[in-house]
């Protein structure tokens, strides 16, 4: 067979809609690699601890709401005496999406088997807490060769079973300006890992801290937090509101005006135009055609069928509504429970 790239154009990969990342911890943490890294006895397993159980249980954890699933936590430095006392001081429920295991077996030498066959029986998992990452690894000293080639075996198990794997680590005992230098060993780590979390306390052993997040697919950020002894968990301190994304502006103003049209075929300028006029808001032809692209998949969960595609008289949007295969329509009354303001607004001009 011959040994040839395979490749796609720009212009191929801006007009096809791919399947969008899933955020298992909204906002926050998506299918991929991931580390958390603190310093020793900081309260680290305590908050991996609160991630799988609101994963499992599909409550919020730290502000942020999850998806549901199966989360699988390997506490390798911890006996399961140990695992049951902290479930009984979080007030933990009893849940089957948790899962524990006290031993494994390292990168490389059986571990990525294991947690392969533990999703082919569990095929709803979501998350892999590894604590700590030192003991599924085989070389003891750190470079940034070993780094890379341990941290891209499980990025690689992660994204084909498409889902979050978490590394918790140490960080260095000098601190640093830039807490993501912080991390102990190579840049290896940082630089494979889809992303970062640093959590820092303001004075050690105070409780009161910061979790420091940076990452591909994730917003850099900062989140002022305090470890509350009542329920064992990491609180999050007041945090200002997320400004409103366009693209909900957009999607919004696309269903009200394609749930009457049913159908459109048009260039992107005059869709663009048309949206502009029946909303009153400001789009731009690249911007709709990016919102578009990329939330293809949420379109089709309210019936639209969504396609760009080139012909002969140049790049055209083709968008086509059903009723039926409306999630948000209520069966009983054919009614949509898609509420947004923008789209109140503009259903009358449409």
């Amino acid at each position: 067979m011959e040994n040839t790239l395979q490749t796609k154009t720009a212009e191929e990969i801006l007009a096809t809609v791919f399947k969008p990342t899933e955020y298992i911890i909204d906002g926050l943490l998506a299918q991929g690699l991931y580390i958390l890294s603190g310093a020793q006895k900081i309260g680290k397993s305590w908050l991996a601890l609160d991630m799988c159980l609101s994963i499992a249980t599909g409550c919020e954890v730290i502000k942020r709401s999850t998806i549901q699933g199966t989360a699988l936590y390997l506490c390798l430095e911890d006996n399961f005496t140990r695992v049951q006392d902290r479930l009984f001081r979080m007030s933990a429920e009893p849940t089957e999406h948790l899962h524990f295991a006290v031993t494994s077996d390292r990168i490389g030498d059986g571990l990525e088997e294991q947690i392969e066959n533990f999703y082919n029986s569990h095929t709803d998992l979501k998350l892999v807490m590894i604590d700590v990452m030192q003991l599924v690894r085989s070389d003891v000293e750190s470079s940034y060769g070993t780094d890379y080639r341990d941290m891209t075996a499980l990025k690689q198990l992660a994204y084909r079973l498409r889902i979050s794997i978490v590394l918790i680590h140490h960080n260095r005992k000098h601190a640093d300006s830039d807490p993501f230098n912080m991390v102990s060993g190579s840049s290896g780590l940082t630089g494979c890992a889809d992303g970062s979390f640093v959590l820092v306390e303001k004075k050690r052993g105070s409780r009161n801290g910061t979790l420091y997040c940076v990452g591909r697919d994730i917003e850099n950020t900062a989140i002022k937090i305090h470890f509350d002894t009542d329920v064992m968990r990491w609180i999050v301190e007041d945090e200002p509101p997320p400004p409103k994304s366009r693209d909900d502006l957009l999607l919004s103003a696309v269903y009200a005006f394609i749930t009457v049209r049913l159908h459109f075929e048009g260039t992107p300028t005059e869709l663009t135009n048309t949206l502009n006029q029946t909303t009153g808001e400001e789009f731009f032809p690249n911007r709709v055609t990016r919102g578009l692209v990329q939330n293809g998949y949420e379109l089709k969960r309210f019936g639209i069928e969504f396609e760009y595609r080139r012909t002969h008289s140049g790049r055209r949007i083709f968008l086509d509504y059903a009723v039926e295969r409306d999630s948000s329509v209520s069966r009983n009354n054919n009614t949509s429970t898609v509420t947004p303001k923008l789209l109140k607004s503009s259903e009358t001009s449409i």
